[in-house]
């Protein structure tokens, strides 16, 4: 395999990067005297072992010099005691790392029908991610709880570049430190296929720049996949909203999904909805009734 393989390098940092986290007595080994160990988690040496392979064979495998093979993939993964996520991000790599060329995939636009379909649910917030989490589309609803991301430009227009250089984040979402970790998470997930993504790198650097944590945090190589949970966020006209979030993977393009927010029938969060949808209506007409004047 060519040294220079991104896929392999990728592969063999984050190994590296759970290795580091791991305490050695968790797998029943000797962690030694305080400051006894160069390393902070396990050495090279105790997970090659484990894995009954060769140091030598280890240490290329983490230099992104060598693609592991299934099994031994699977025995690290063990070992490394990885997520079902993260096992999902290093088996992603590997097979990446066998094609000659990574893919390439343009954006595709967002479907009428599915602005179509955003623009009818009147009462439900929903808008549509792309790769890398830029937001496609959106419905008023959508809009006006994301901070007027219609007013925004495109470039703006990406959730993580929001989460760190709007600094009206920190205060919407009630835990902003586990959003945004929880973002560059799934950032990192979806770098499987490209590493080297001008797209992602050209946001990854900019980022890294603007925020410290996020520099921190992107290097410490944590994965998710998130397709729904929980969450409270502030408003800043109707207060504390607390909503479930669902996401939905368009078969038509892997990389888009729809995203929906919603509230248990009768909830405050739901009369929230009603009453800010009525907002949006009643500002709507009035801006129609502004323009048939003018005309």
């Amino acid at each position: 395999m060519n040294a220079k393989n991104p896929h392999l390098e990728e592969l063999g940092q984050f190994l590296k990067a759970r290795r580091s986290e791991l305490n050695p007595a968790d797998l029943g080994l000797d962690p030694g005297e305080p400051g006894s160990r160069r390393v902070s988690g396990l050495r090279r040496e105790e997970v090659a072992a484990r894995v009954a392979i060769s140091q030598d064979y280890y240490a290329r495998i983490e230099q992104g010099r060598l693609a592991p093979s299934e099994p031994v993939l699977e025995a690290l993964a063990d070992v490394l005691r990885l997520t079902p996520d993260e096992r999902a991000y290093a088996e992603r790599l590997a097979r990446q790392a066998e094609r000659r060329t990574p893919p390439r995939r343009r954006p595709t636009p967002v479907r009428p029908q599915i602005q179509l379909l955003l623009d009818q649910l009147t009462d439900t917030p929903a808008f549509v991610v792309g790769k890398y989490l830029d937001i496609l589309a959106w419905n008023p609803l959508a809009a006006a709880l994301l901070l007027d991301v219609d007013k925004m430009l495109p470039k703006e227009r990406n959730y993580v570049r929001m989460l760190f250089t709007d600094p009206r984040m920190k205060d919407f979402y009630d835990d902003w430190g586990a959003m945004a970790r929880a973002g560059v998470a799934l950032l990192r997930m979806q770098a499987a296929d490209n590493p080297t993504d001008p797209r992602l790198t050209s946001l990854v650097g900019e980022l890294s720049v603007a925020d410290a944590q996020f520099r921190q945090w992107w290097a410490a190589r944590h994965v998710a996949r998130e397709e729904f949970g929980t969450k409270t966020i502030h408003h800043p006209d109707l207060g504390d909203l607390t909503l479930d979030w669902d996401a939905f993977q368009w078969a038509g393009d892997p990389d888009q999904q729809l995203i929906t927010w919603s509230a248990p029938p009768g909830s405050p969060t739901q009369e929230k909805f009603r009453i800010l949808s009525s907002w949006i209506a009643a500002t709507s007409a009035s801006d129609s009734t502004e323009k048939g004047t003018e005309a």
